[in-house]
């Protein structure tokens, strides 16, 4: 199990608002420079680093079966393709992650993230698909790539870099007064599979002045998994 479990309690006592199931996850990391990053994120945010390296990371996912607690699934959100570009933040010592920007193909989805998360979503032309093995990921002027799991499965290793890249349950937020909010999550620990990809465009980082020292990400790949998701509470609590 992940050493990061331990992010799982201190969950807040009222029950998680939606789950939801990301799927065909690709997770692009790339290594960027904790000075520059750290002008990038709100002052209530400190980042959070992995020997001393400050990290982005891009990620394309299917999104299926969205509903609220003790709901069916809500009606037009039963599957659409979504991407985030994100970093790694602490605030009073819990790990999780900062968005600087989420896209989604459905429009209903992007409104309830904007309302109730308070989340930098927006709504995209968003197509992605799969053919013998390979997902084919097209956001036109932001991210078009092809990629696949490309090794036998495995748990990322206690304490290695891969497990403090994906094992977050956490993330956290700003409203227009510029409040911090978190917001918990809660999923069974990823299986990584590393992961060969084709990119064809990719501007993401640009668009937010974000400039890498490493044009090769480390690149890992999940099938599904099943997301609770709590409503927004302030770090305090």
């Amino acid at each position: 199990m992940s050493n990061y479990n331990s992010q799982k309690f201190n969950l807040p006592s009222f029950p998680w608002i939606m789950k939801q199931t990301w799927s065909e996850n690709l997770f692009m990391h790339y290594p960027v420079k904790k000075e520059h990053l750290q002008k990038l994120i709100p002052k209530p945010l400190q980042l959070d680093t992995y020997d001393n390296r400050a990290w982005v990371s891009i990620v394309p996912y299917f999104i299926q079966n969205m509903r609220g607690h003790g709901m069916p699934a809500i009606p037009g959100t039963k599957e659409f393709a979504g991407f985030n570009l994100r970093t790694y933040v602490r605030a009073n010592e819990k790990p999780g992650v900062y968005f600087f920007h989420l896209g989604a193909s459905n429009w209903f989805a992007t409104k309830v993230a904007k309302t109730f998360f308070q989340l930098p979503y927006f709504y995209e032309d968003i197509r992605m698909d799969k053919k013998k093995e390979i997902v084919h990921f097209q956001a036109p002027g932001k991210l078009v790539c092809a990629y696949k799991g490309a090794s036998k499965p495995y748990h990322p290793s206690r304490g290695s870099l891969d497990e403090w890249l994906v094992e977050r349950y956490c993330l956290y937020t700003t409203n227009q007064k510029g409040k911090l909010f978190q917001g918990n999550i809660l999923h069974p620990s990823w299986v990584l599979y590393d992961a060969e990809a084709e990119f064809y465009e990719n501007t993401l980082l640009s668009r937010y002045n974000i400039t890498p020292e490493s044009d090769r990400p480390i690149l890992h790949f999940a099938h599904k998994r099943e997301v609770a998701i709590w409503p927004l509470v302030s770090p305090n609590q």
